[in-house]
């Protein structure tokens, strides 16, 4: 029997390939229902995969990147792409690249995707919750605890963030013989003490603008709240935004310093900056509200704040809120099929391992293909 702890992407993917290789399979999942972080990512429209040259697809991973080339390389976008219409999903590329389902939801495709695994005969067992090794693998379940010794063993138990959903890092209390890299919150906001000028502003985007931490750049956007500053353009830069780098803001990435000054030369003086950033630049109020938030008293030269307006960060937003994590289990503790060098026959993948990207697909691509990766090597094993 091949065992797999964790009912997400990776751990659904790893037992779909241990079933299809003719092993009996079980899936221990510690809430209610499986797939509950996916169902969650599928409100906002459930971004796939990303629909770009598989190089630059690669980089998002940076420094583990090596490690999980073969696995994307096996398993990438196109072949996500696949997956999604061999479930029955019509997919569609976005002016981003950024691939979705045509429903712009979770649902159908996990539908789908349990009606195959039941096909396959994998046993699903919700509310077992993986509470360690006790000459075997332990599990606290409605009927009392109960004690798995399977042949093989896929570990997808997911990272450190959003804990309601079943992420909540608990496995890492247990691992004492795996080298562990520590959970840190990653794609996540970061709070900014606003001024009470800033509240009517509060869930307003900051369209097409250019961010910057950490000599990374990105053209995209952000969002005021009340907590501080978040958004696809924050995730993006959040790694070396929470390893202190400062991040400035380009308002206007499609005007160089000196157009900015040509065209507010051309305002008259006698107007206020408010009307001549407004006329002159199209300054839209919320962008204006960030400058006035951080650039007071303005300088005669406006222009280069313009294109790299500072934002003071008070730290990232707490890891629950994160969308995911950094940290888990380091690479150099599993070998190339995933199977864990301390604990022979038992393999991890998924968000357990220490990598990190920023969102726009690539997370679930990986996901997907390092429980792949993982499900192919336990079913070998198994023979």
């Amino acid at each position: 029997m091949a065992l797999v702890i964790g009912g997400g992407p990776a751990g659904l993917m790893a037992a779909e390939h241990l079933a299809r290789a003719g092993h009996a399979v079980v899936v221990a999942e510690a809430k209610p229902s499986v797939g509950r972080k996916l169902l969650m990512a599928g409100k906002s429209g459930l971004n796939l995969t990303k629909d770009e040259p598989f190089e630059a697809f690669l980089k998002a991973y940076g420094a583990a990147a090596p490690v999980l080339r073969p696995m994307l390389e096996a398993f990438g976008p196109g072949e996500v792409q696949d997956w999604a219409r061999g479930l029955g999903q019509e997919v569609f590329t976005g002016s981003s690249g950024r691939v979705f389902p045509v429903a712009m939801k979770a649902s159908p495709l996990l539908r789908a995707w349990l009606v195959r695994l039941a096909g396959l005969g994998v046993e699903l067992r919700t509310r077992w919750r993986w509470v360690g090794w006790a000459d075997g693998f332990a599990f606290d379940t409605p009927q009392g605890r109960q004690v798995l010794r399977p042949d093989v063993c896929v570990l997808a138990c997911g990272g450190a963030s959003w804990a309601r959903l079943g992420s909540d890092g608990a496995w890492a209390d247990w691992m004492d013989d795996v080298p562990l890299a520590p959970f840190q919150p990653s794609n996540m906001g970061f709070a900014v003490a606003w001024s009470a000028h800033m509240a009517r502003h509060f869930g307003q985007p900051v369209k097409t603008i250019r961010l910057s931490a950490g000599g990374v750049s990105v053209r995209g956007e952000c969002v005021i709240s009340a907590r501080g500053i978040e958004g696809g353009g924050i995730y993006a830069l959040s790694r070396p935004l929470r390893e202190g780098a400062a991040l400035t803001l380009d308002l206007l990435p499609d005007l160089d310093v000196d157009t900015i000054r040509s065209r507010l030369a051309r305002t008259g003086a006698k107007q206020s900056m408010s009307s001549r950033l407004r006329k002159a630049l199209k300054l839209d109020p919320v962008k204006q509200a960030l400058l006035m938030e951080f650039a007071r008293p303005l300088p005669d030269d406006i222009a280069p704040l313009l294109k790299a307006l500072p934002i003071p960060l008070q730290g990232p937003r707490p890891m629950d809120e994160a969308i995911s994590t950094a940290g888990g289990i380091r690479l150099d503790a599993l070998d190339d099929t995933l199977m864990i060098r301390a604990c022979p026959g038992t393999y991890a993948a998924g968000e357990m391992l220490d990598w990190e990207a920023p969102t726009g697909g690539y997370l679930l691509t990986a996901c997907l293909a390092t429980g792949r990766w993982a499900g192919i090597a336990a079913a070998r094993r198994m023979g």
